[in-house]
């Protein structure tokens, strides 16, 4: 007997709609050391999604587990530690995984799509504005995609690291006003409460610089199967609140508190949006592209971004890092080696070592070419340290 989904809906006090991005962590799928897959969490998680996808939120699911579920099912009793075994592993995974959630998202009648992406179809703008496309043409259409990274094709220096990274990237390329991240723990603590009872918690965390200062005590991976720990989830967060999503940490094993905090309540830890985010331009520039060089400015040219909204010339640059090509991301310092700012640059790293410190019309004698006036134009900047509270102090090489 099918399970009507308007009396289920009826358990959760109704929203307005809003677009959600769902990560469930391995720890909480397979637990923190068997990796046994935990059935009944991933069924109570369907059935939350399925009650607020009828209320007419669009949900994006970012599921992690692929590797742990081929690990359970090779009898391997650790995770790989080479990448093509990890590849080899995910792609037994995945497809067991995805058969998972379809025989129980189908018992609901609720479509799925799965949705596997690379940093690279982040990285190319063509391919960032058509995986954009995607995702909102699957939502419009009341399907709830189901997000992983492409384990089985992904190179090192092209994967995300983990999924929650993934998470606020998704939820920054598609728009979204929350960012779920459930874990093994209902929320963030002082201290870890596991191994410390006097841990204190955490309900909700405001400015960017007490995410700072929580990331430099966090601890590193999680679990035995799992890539994430703590930090990655604050790295998570302050991707998402610069690009005005609300982000909330809290406990996969009770997915209902999803609807709870939809619907006002304090649950989990959570990390206030950006009340100004950036254009999707900037918000790709700063959270879609992995830096390749840095440049160093004098302190004329630092203020001139920082303070007066000024383009990037070659006259400012003190130095270069980095063996870029034109077009791709950089991290902008000022002249005490603070990150301010990261850009699309006009020039490869060779070119602009000859035009260090020049002017712009001396460019073209020096190159033998006309290349552009500037070597950052100023709508392919993002500013670091913008005035808002929750936008300062937002190291670039983070985002």
């Amino acid at each position: 007997m099918q399970t009507v989904l308007p009396d289920l809906a009826m358990a959760i006090p109704v929203t307005s709609a809003q677009t959600l991005v769902v990560k469930i962590g391995t720890s909480s799928l397979t637990g923190s050391t068997t990796g046994q897959f935990a059935l009944s969490t991933l069924a109570a998680l369907v059935e939350s999604l399925c009650m607020l996808r009828h209320q007419g939120h669009q949900v994006v699911l970012v599921s992690s587990g692929a590797v742990g579920i081929g690990c359970r099912r090779l009898q391997l009793t650790e995770r790989p530690k080479t990448l093509a075994m990890k590849q080899a592993v995910a792609a037994v995974g995945q497809g067991r995984l995805m058969r998972i959630y379809d025989d129980l998202f189908s018992a609901l009648n609720q479509p799925i799509a799965q949705v596997l992406l690379t940093r690279s179809d982040l990285a190319q703008r063509s391919r960032y504005v058509n995986s954009y496309r995607t995702f909102r043409q699957l939502l419009q259409i009341g399907v709830i995609p189901i997000v992983n990274e492409n384990d089985t094709v992904a190179v090192e220096e092209l994967k995300f690291g983990d999924n929650d990274t993934l998470s606020a990237l998704v939820a920054s390329l598609i728009g979204a006003q929350w960012l779920f991240l459930l874990t093994d723990v209902d929320r963030l603590y002082s201290a870890d409460p596991r191994s410390n009872p006097g841990a204190e918690p955490i309900i909700s965390i405001d400015r960017m610089a007490d995410i700072q200062a929580f990331k430099a005590v966090a601890g590193g991976q999680g679990s035995t199967w799992g890539t994430g720990g703590m930090l990655t989830k604050l790295e998570a967060a302050q991707i998402a609140a610069t690009a005005g999503v609300r982000t909330v940490i809290t406990d996969g094993r009770q997915p209902q508190t999803i609807a709870q905090a939809l619907a006002g309540e304090a649950v989990g830890t959570q990390f206030a949006p950006s009340p100004r985010p950036g254009r999707a331009r900037k918000r790709w520039i700063a959270a879609g592209l992995a830096p390749s060089g840095r440049l160093h400015l004098d302190r004329g040219a630092s203020t001139a971004i920082v303070n007066g909204g000024k383009s990037l010339l070659a006259a400012g640059i003190t130095r270069i890092e980095g063996n870029f090509d034109a077009q791709d991301a950089v991290v902008i310092c000022a002249d005490d080696g603070t990150d301010i700012a990261r850009g699309i640059v006009n020039y490869n790293a060779a070119d602009l070592e000859r035009i260090l410190g020049r002017r712009s019309e001396e460019i073209k004698g020096i190159l033998g070419y006309g290349g552009a006036d500037t070597v950052v134009h100023r709508d392919n900047l993002v500013i670091a340290t913008d005035p808002d509270p929750m936008e300062t102090d937002i190291p670039l090489a983070n985002l």
